[in-house]
């Protein structure tokens, strides 16, 4: 039997832009709408998990309801953060243009992150209305390639996202101020194995916790252990890799969509982004520059 969509959810649905990307620790929406007064949104359905939206534009006038009862009437800033617990009913009526990114964190995400720093405790997290966070809007703008784009999500990028922004999130809003820089060193076979894994992957899609599970590490202890030992991220690792690699293919007679597609990129513009984020030029400068370096030898 098929059921079908209420009419609120199906024309709140059909007026707003919605683009989603998920991994394995989090998902992250952006929902935005350039109308004046929508419809009421559907009510949330409860999950064990919690929400974090951050306003990417200010966002001038809405209505907000906890477990039907009105909880909040006005307007927010770009950069403000609200964070719910999905464990209870939330609906919103737009009454204004607004366009944001959503965290949704699995509540069981958030306790393993803190069983595996010796903090069991969780008492929730007290952020009061309108508060502006920087940090959470650095984070959301950027995704944001990935969920414009429709880029398939990096799991390493993904999972590291899902670090910070909950390590952040905890440290500000959860009592948790205990989380500071701790020195942990990889043992020399676990550098070698977890090396070997993103060497081996680089142009593929991994996981953390694939390669964690095979240092015998938890998720977490291995990205700080990576970066202490290293000093880099698993993610920047592989993405210096592979535009090291980019960059030798730049020098022969390749064209760029085949240097695009030795790499594992989405698309060349999703290369050029990546690319200038790294060398601070775009792919086709630096070859100019190098190739005609390179002839002048």
């Amino acid at each position: 039997m098929t059921t079908m969509p209420n009419e609120p959810e199906l024309a709140f649905n059909e007026l707003v832009q919605c683009w989603t990307v998920r991994s394995d620790a989090t998902s992250v929406t952006r929902l935005s709408s350039d109308r004046e007064h929508l419809p009421k949104a559907p009510a949330s359905a409860r999950q064990d998990a919690v929400s974090v939206i951050i306003q990417l534009e200010d966002f001038r006038l809405h209505k907000l309801w906890r477990n039907g009862r009105l909880l909040f009437e006005g307007g927010h800033p770009k950069g403000a953060i609200a964070i719910s617990d999905l464990r209870e009913e939330w609906q919103c009526h737009h009454l204004s243009p607004f366009d944001n990114i959503r965290f949704n964190i699995p509540l069981v995400f958030i306790r393993s992150f803190l069983l595996d720093l010796g903090r069991p405790q969780f008492d929730g997290f007290d952020c009061p209305p309108g508060t502006k966070d920087e940090v959470v809007l650095g984070i959301g703008q950027a995704v944001l390639p990935y969920l414009v784009d429709n880029h398939e999500p990096n799991p390493l990028f993904f999972e590291q996202i899902s670090l910070v922004l909950l390590t952040h999130l905890l440290h500000t809003y959860g009592n948790q101020n205990y989380l500071q820089k701790r020195n942990s060193l990889l043992a020399p076979w676990q550098q070698k194995r977890a090396l070997e894994y993103l060497t081996t992957l680089a142009f593929d899609q991994v996981s953390v916790g694939e390669i964690a599970e095979a240092c015998g590490l938890s998720r977490n202890y291995f990205i700080r252990a990576f970066k202490d030992t290293l000093g880099k991220t698993p993610y920047r690792w592989v993405t210096e890799y592979r535009i090291a690699k980019v960059k030798e293919m730049l020098l022969t007679e390749l064209s760029m969509l085949e240097v695009v597609a030795h790499c594992g990129f989405a698309d060349q513009s999703h290369l050029t982004r990546v690319f200038r984020s790294i060398t601070g030029e775009t792919p086709g400068k630096w070859r100019r520059l190098n190739r005609t370096s390179n002839d002048l030898r």
